[in-house]
């Protein structure tokens, strides 16, 4: 995972490089028994199933509101369908890597020593 940020990649990276590099991140911070579902997703022949399970992805993200559910569901769903669609990749595989960084920027925040004092 780029942990500089997203916003320093080149003008003329490729979507599909990006995509790669948001899935890759994606399986790093997935539980190890999600990752073989992550890589049979990714895999060519997963198509007929991958999109579906895209679409059904986004629409479940419109349903935030009931506890089972969330809009982490949306950015999940969109990778999956730009998997198959090479006008999406790029932008994509932009907003996930950059979803990843704040992400991570998140977690050293909370485990700072004195972090969750000024929560409480």
């Amino acid at each position: 995972m780029n942990l500089a940020g997203p916003m320093n990649d080149s003008p003329h990276e490729s979507g599909e490089k990006l995509l790669d590099e948001a899935f890759e991140g994606l399986e790093q911070q997935a539980p190890n028994r999600i990752t073989p579902i992550i890589h049979w997703l990714r895999d060519p022949k997963s198509r007929i199933v991958r999109i579906p399970i895209g679409i059904l992805l986004i629409l479940a993200s419109f349903f935030w509101f009931l506890p089972v559910l969330g809009l982490e569901l949306f950015p999940i769903g969109l990778l999956l369908i730009a998997q198959d669609v090479p006008v999406l990749q790029r932008p994509v595989g932009k907003m996930m890597l950059w979803l990843e960084h704040k992400w991570a920027q998140q977690q050293c925040q909370l485990t700072r020593p004195g972090a969750w004092e000024a929560i409480y």
